[in-house]
């Protein structure tokens, strides 16, 4: 069974940063692309950053790139989101999943976790 824990949110003043967690258990880690998004209150969930198999490659969206960063460790089953410069309109839950391909498109993410609430304060 697979499983997605996230963790690392929590509360921050615009222009802060905040490092979100992922690790996976129950699946080869190795053998997946990971994907972040997140999901603001009324609004649907949106794609923020992904990663391929080994870390080589990356992908972000248009409203988080240069802030956030995507990293990965395989050895520890674990997906990293860095978050930079902080705003107030990237206060969301934020959710890591995982796919056969790195993409913004959601319905080709697999699992999900539960997500980390984020929130930051202008």
């Amino acid at each position: 069974q697979v499983q997605l824990v996230e963790s690392g949110g929590g509360l921050v003043q615009a222009g802060g940063s905040l490092r979100l967690s992922c690790v996976a258990s129950g699946l080869r880690f190795s053998s997946y692309a990971m994907g972040w998004f997140r999901q603001a209150p009324g609004k649907a969930r949106g794609f923020v950053a992904a990663i391929n198999l080994r870390g080589g490659g990356t992908y972000y969206a248009d409203s988080v790139k240069g802030r956030f960063t995507i990293s990965r460790d395989n050895a520890k089953n674990t997906v990293y989101l860095q978050m930079n410069s902080l705003k107030p309109e990237d206060t969301a839950v934020y959710y890591c999943a995982t796919s056969q391909v790195i993409t913004d498109i959601r319905s080709a993410y697999e699992s999900w976790g539960q997500g980390t609430q984020v929130t930051v304060s202008s």
